[in-house]
């Protein structure tokens, strides 16, 4: 994982806002930074070191013939595979997955896309036909900004990147409108921020040099619908037998490294299915650790159940407490790291879990994000709520502390509905513009602020799409989502375990907002009340009722904290 910029036409003082931009981002590739400067190109790379150490694999780095230059941050898991394909046709000279991707742009073009198992988004500058390329991963894993400023283009992994070679600040009111009207983050293009686009997962994007660089619109590579659409119908032991080949190869291709694996945990199913099948595959060589985080409150805590999961592997556990005197500090620095509104006191308790698996040497880290969207683990799946902010039947917002010409501005929800099944389009929606995306987003954020990478092994496209294909009652039965894989889980792991309802909430963020934390965010809900779009009295009044007592939900408390923190 690293993070990669690109300045594409003729602009002032290029190289010192290349430098600017590099520095900006450099907690997400702190072991090299060095740039490539042509008369239309400019490209730069803060590189994290994970596969082939050596200075030989740094970035940009150039194709064997001399034609392509490319930066990328991500992983191909696939790469020794790949390489094994174009060795008849290429002599490798590292040990590394870049100049694997870079033969692989050489011998099949942009048709490599669809090759590739990974998480990336990379830039590839075409030195004849003086061509920009760039693409995303399937899921969006790995992010990727743009903006387009007169007659030139700057592309970077992060927006206060795009701020650093002085794209100007400016909010997208129509984006703001929507998160607090809606409780959403955006369109798969578009950001919080005017000017500052983002390529959608799974699309690319070419920008000819001396053409005009606004006109571009993203591609489509990733045909997940018509993928899923060509699966056919399996036996019960059908799907048992092809999830279980395909998540010991998600799990294996993961472990591809040469730095120390760590594993995020919790006490659910899927931290159950995570930590038995690394335990399974886990090359004897490799150590691995575990970590999870609490906070020293009973009702919410998964320590139990995270022992439970682990008292039978090898594994060092390390325990991340989180208590309420860190939130505030913790608040201010992942708000500076995420540019954009985030989740709440759980996005803070992983950032500390991740600052202790740096500190523990640890540069790679596994987790189980996916496996509810893929197999349909909320309870909204089977209901006809319309209040799926956070995966609840009941609207967590208040749109009545806003100025009705600020609503006015909010774009409605719709979304794509391309298959029969209710259930499959809401996983679909889920996957590709609502919890799955913003998901992505923080946990890419929170790691890479401390400079670690994080792998699903659970969004292996192979995975998602054969759970998303199978009917609606092998993902949902008796009350709960996950049912076949629960059956298949039962057989190995404790029905204790795997039967148990899914517990969404992780921390006391109510209880905390309305006491332990009471002063230090009382001053950004007056901070919030105090901006034109808002109502103050009307504000004020709701914090004022939150405080005695209506906590049915504080999601909309974090919304107001999120306008203030990154006004």
């Amino acid at each position: 994982m690293c993070g990669i910029v690109a300045i594409l036409g003729n602009v002032a003082s290029r190289e010192q806002r290349l430098t600017a931009m590099l520095a900006t981002q450099q907690h997400r590739g702190p072991d090299a930074t060095q740039t490539w400067l042509d008369p239309n190109i400019a490209l730069g790379h803060n590189r994290l070191s994970i596969i082939d150490l050596t200075e030989t694999a740094n970035q940009p780095m150039h194709s064997a013939c001399g034609r392509y230059v490319l930066v990328f941050n991500g992983e191909i898991y696939n790469y020794l595979e790949l390489k094994a394909t174009l060795s008849a046709h290429y002599t490798f000279v590292t040990q590394s997955d870049t100049e694997v991707l870079l033969a692989a742009y050489a011998h099949w073009g942009k048709n490599m896309l669809p090759h590739l198992n990974g998480m990336f988004s990379l830039l590839i500058w075409d030195k004849k036909e003086q061509k920009l390329f760039a693409a995303r991963d399937r899921f969006g894993v790995k992010p990727l900004y743009y903006a387009v400023i007169g007659s030139a283009l700057f592309v970077a992994s992060e927006l206060k990147t795009l701020w650093a070679s002085g794209v100007p600040k400016a909010k997208n009111k129509q984006t703001w409108a929507s998160y607090l009207m809606y409780g959403t983050y955006g369109n798969p293009n578009d950001s919080f921020w005017e000017h500052c686009w983002q390529l959608p997962a799974g699309h690319y994007i070419e920008w000819q040099a001396h053409h005009n660089l606004s006109n571009q619109q993203p591609t489509c590579w990733y045909d997940f619908i018509g993928r899923v659409h060509q699966l056919h119908p399996l036996t019960k032991a059908e799907i048992f037998e092809q999830y279980q080949a395909y998540l010991a190869s998600a799990i294996q291709l993961r472990f591809r490294a040469d730095v120390p694996l760590g594993m995020a945990v919790s006490g659910g199913l899927d931290s159950s299915i995570l930590i038995d099948w690394v335990h399974r595959h886990l090359p004897h060589h490799q150590a691995m650790e575990a970590f999870t985080f609490y906070t020293g409150n009973d009702q919410y805590d998964e320590l139990p159940w995270a022992s439970k999961l682990l008292q039978q592997t090898p594994y060092r556990w390390n325990q991340v407490l989180l208590t309420a005197a860190e939130v505030p500090d913790l608040m201010q620095k992942v708000a500076l790291m995420q540019d954009e509104p985030f989740g709440g006191i759980p996005t803070l308790a992983y950032s500390k879990l991740f600052e202790t698996a740096k500190n523990r040497g640890i540069k790679v880290m596994l987790d189980g994000q996916g496996i509810d969207e893929a197999w349909a683990g909320y309870d909204y799946y089977h209901t006809a709520s319309n209040h799926l902010t956070q995966g609840t039947n009941q609207s967590p917002l208040r749109p009545e502390v806003l100025e009705a010409d600020f609503t006015q501005l909010a774009a409605p929800i719709t979304y794509p509905t391309p298959f029969d099944s209710a259930m499959q389009n809401k996983q679909y929606r889920d996957l590709f513009y609502t919890k799955l995306p913003r998901a992505l987003r923080f946990n890419d954020r929170i790691s890479m602020m401390h400079s670690v990478e994080l792998r699903e092994p659970f969004l292996d496209y192979r995975l998602v799409e054969l759970a998303v294909a199978q009917d609606d009652d092998r993902k949902w039965d008796k009350g709960q989502g996950k049912m076949l894989l629960r059956k298949w889980a039962s057989q190995w792991i404790g029905a204790e375990l795997v039967l148990a309802p899914k517990r969404a909430v992780q921390t006391p963020q109510r209880e905390w907002l309305a006491a332990d934390l009471k002063e230090a965010v009382e001053p950004y809900i007056i901070q919030f009340s105090n901006l034109d779009f808002v109502n103050k009295k009307a504000a004020l009044a709701c914090w004022n009722d939150y405080q005695k007592g209506n906590q049915d939900s504080s999601f909309y408390i974090w919304q107001w904290i999120n306008a203030a923190l990154l006004e």
